[in-house]
């Protein structure tokens, strides 16, 4: 075949493509344009508004590659966040066959905190499996059950480690819950709370404790690293698919509603992880929220938020993740 036939016979065959793609790009109106050119200003002034708090926001569409960003290379506390990289840890070491979901780890009265685990602890030791205790700590945001799973793969640097080894480079676990806890309880190693300590004095520990917490680089994320690990995982650049999948559906089982979730349109589902602080003299250390919005139609949608050393009321900043919410909406999937 010469060179203008087979030119000819591409030209035939391509020309239905081409006479379609007027079509495809007149299927997105002029205000849905409009909204995905505006989104930039929207996260800008959400951001200004949580001023003096910093509030850091990473967006990617992981259909049209599109990105918006605000404050989202400076690195945040992440609280319960740091719960989903530790579940993906277990999950690779699971199938590394280093681990196994019905392996039992035994937890004690004194490696109780924060979660459902506690509520329900009976005697002075109990034991769980592995599954249970990644649905506690994903789902549920138990801190009993991350401190076991933490403990399960060698402590917070062998987290690290598989984040660098996927490279994760803006994300760090330094700590368990316990140890974050003692942070901002102003306990250095082997301290115990003060005995008959005065309630003055210990809100002036929990303000040195704020401040210790605050300046310490451990636990934390940029928006932009924590986009790059939801997005890994979606693409199971991290786990397998079946192993992606199940951490996935722990997220989309999260039982925290607000935030993110509050904005959702109808039909769209979130895989998230959201993390909170305590508030100490009504300053928020963080308040974050980072998922995976995926619309019937299999769009999907990653947000990764951060907030920290917000005065808002919680139920302001609720109201302004749920705004987030509904203009990354508009924005990508009108």
């Amino acid at each position: 075949m010469t060179r203008k036939k087979a030119g000819l016979l591409l030209a035939t065959l391509l020309l239905p493509a081409l006479t379609a793609l007027p079509m495809i790009a007149s299927a997105a109106s002029p205000s849905a344009t409009q909204a995905r050119a505006t989104l930039q200003a929207q996260i800008d002034a959400l951001a200004k508004r949580a001023l003096p708090g910093a509030f850091g926001i990473a967006v990617l569409d992981l259909q049209s590659g599109d990105t918006w960003q605000v404050n989202a290379d400076k690195a945040y506390p992440m609280m319960s966040v740091f719960k989903a990289p530790v579940a993906a840890t277990v999950l690779s070491r699971i199938e590394h066959g280093q681990n196994t979901m019905d392996q039992t780890v035994t937890v004690t009265r004194a490696d109780l905190g924060y979660g459902p685990i506690r509520d329900q602890f009976k005697g002075e030791q109990m034991t769980f499996t592995v599954r249970q205790l990644l649905a506690a700590a994903v789902s549920k945001s138990d801190n009993s059950a991350v401190n076991a799973l933490v403990r399960l793969v060698g402590g917070p640097t062998i987290v690290t480690a598989y984040l660098r080894e996927h490279g994760i480079t803006g994300m760090r676990v330094d700590r368990d819950e316990a140890g974050i806890g003692r942070l901002f309880e102003d306990l250095g190693p082997g301290d115990s709370l003060p005995a008959n300590e005065t309630e003055t004095e210990q809100n002036e520990r929990y303000k040195r404790g704020y401040a210790r917490f605050m300046a310490d680089p451990g636990n934390r994320s940029t928006p932009v690293a924590a986009a790059a690990f939801l997005q890994k995982l979606w693409h199971n650049e991290l786990l397998s698919p079946a192993s992606s999948k199940y951490l996935l559906d722990l997220m989309y089982a999260q039982t925290l509603t607000h935030r993110l979730r509050g904005g959702l349109p109808p039909g769209v589902k979130l895989a998230d992880k959201s993390g909170t602080s305590d508030d100490i003299n009504g300053l928020s250390a963080a308040y974050n929220d980072i998922g995976i919005m995926v619309w019937p139609d299999g769009h999907a949608v990653i947000v990764a938020a951060f907030m920290s050393g917000s005065n808002a009321p919680p139920k302001q900043r609720d109201a302004m993740y749920a705004e987030l919410a509904r203009d990354v909406a508009k924005a990508t999937h009108p």
